[in-house]
C-alpha cells in the first residue's frame, strides 16, 4: 500500500449520529444539482460550477474511479439511507487523512456536516488505522470553522496551504482531530 492509497471496500455504508453515509447511486443523479449547484459550494469547494446533470454523472463516475484506485471515498449524507442531503469525503494525501464535506443549501443548520465528519473520522480511526484526520479550510469560511469546532477539531500549527482554484487564490488552514487514546 503506497502512502496515498487506502484499503477501501467496494461498498461502504456507515451509520451514527442519526445519519447514514452511503455510496452515491444512479438514483441520486437528479438530486445532486440541487445539492451542489450553489454559489457557496462553487466558491468554497473544488466542486464544478455550474453543477448540472452532466456534472452529476461525472461526479458519480469519478467517485467510483477514486474508490477503485483506493484514494478517496465520496459518500452521500442521508438521515435514513434514502434522499441525499450532502456529501462527505475522505481521502489519503501526503498531508494526512483528510475529510471534506458539502451540505445542500436546503439542509443546512441541522448539524449534518459536523455529524458526518465525526462519523467519517470514526471510520478512519477504527477501520483505516488513522492516527489523525484533518480538515483543510479557509479561515474566512465561518461555517466550516464552526463545523471543525463542533466536530472536535483543533487548528494545527502548520503552514498554510496556498494555491489557486477556479481563478481565485486560497489559503487553507489545517485542523486536526487525534485518535482517542
Amino acid at each position: 500500500m503506497s502512502s496515498t492509497t487506502l484499503p477501501l471496500p467496494e461498498r461502504i455504508e456507515l451509520s451514527g449520529e442519526g445519519l447514514v453515509l452511503r455510496d452515491w447511486t444512479e438514483a441520486d443523479l437528479a438530486a445532486m444539482p440541487s445539492l451542489f449547484d450553489h454559489p457557496d459550494i462553487a466558491y468554497w469547494t473544488p466542486i464544478v460550477s455550474p453543477f448540472d446533470e452532466a456534472a452529476a454523472r461525472a461526479r458519480l463516475a469519478r467517485a467510483r474511479q477514486l474508490r477503485a484506485e483506493g484514494t478517496t471515498i465520496l459518500l452521500a449524507i442521508t438521515s435514513d439511507g434514502a434522499s441525499p442531503l450532502g456529501e462527505v469525503m475522505l481521502r489519503h494525501t501526503h498531508e494526512g487523512t483528510e475529510i471534506g464535506y458539502a451540505v445542500g443549501p436546503a439542509h443546512r443548520g441541522q448539524g449534518l456536516a459536523a455529524r458526518a465528519v465525526r462519523v467519517m473520522a470514526a471510520y478512519a480511526f477504527d477501520q483505516l488505522g488513522a492516527e489523525q484526520v484533518i480538515l483543510e479550510l479557509e479561515a474566512e469560511n465561518v461555517a466550516s470553522v464552526a463545523v471543525a469546532t463542533k466536530a472536535g477539531f483543533r487548528l494545527l500549527d502548520v503552514p498554510l496551504i496556498e494555491g489557486e482554484e477556479k481563478g481565485r487564490p486560497f489559503a487553507l488552514q489545517t485542523w486536526g482531530l487525534q485518535r482517542a487514546s
